[in-house]
């Protein structure tokens, strides 16, 4: 996956280094850090675009993000594409995770799955749900989602 900053710079490293550095600079700033992830979809044209990002939210001082994004011609099913984007998400958590617990990070995994059952995302909540549950992350889903449903939104529209 390439990974860039939200000003369009790219990183050029691997992404736990570059999520390392960050983490480092931001103790020595004195800044409590949570960080949350979270991917969005969106289909145009039959093409579907997905884009992760990683928020850094700082205690009571803003935050910032990472993006990475792609494209795919494949033609997801709602719910497959629901689980699609709660996978995407989980394979960053868990490349990040222990270099979160090294620096006592708190994690989130954000799903843009709705709550309400007259949505169509609902059908994928129970497994999206259980998948990051069982990998040991703490779940959020909308409206408490924002770095699928809000930061991620962002990027594909």
């Amino acid at each position: 996956m390439k990974w860039r900053k939200f000003n369009g710079e790219t990183i050029e490293h691997n992404i736990v280094d570059e999520v390392e550095q960050l983490i480092i600079r931001e103790i020595q700033a004195g800044n409590k850090l949570k960080v949350c992830i979270g991917t969005d979809s969106q289909v145009t044209n039959r093409v579907t675009e997905f884009a992760t990002v990683i928020v850094f939210v700082r205690q009571k001082r803003g935050g910032f993000m990472l993006i990475s994004s792609e494209k795919t011609k494949y033609q997801f099913a709602i719910k497959e594409r629901m689980l699609c984007e709660v996978s995407k998400s989980i394979e960053i958590a868990y490349q990040l995770c222990e270099l979160l617990d090294k620096y006592d990070v708190d994690l989130e995994v954000h799903a843009d799955i709705n709550t309400n059952p007259s949505f169509k995302s609902n059908s994928a909540l129970s497994e999206a749900m259980g998948y990051i549950l069982s990998m040991g992350f703490v779940f959020k889903a909308k409206p408490e989602a924002f770095a699928s449903s809000y930061c991620a939104n962002k990027m594909v529209h």
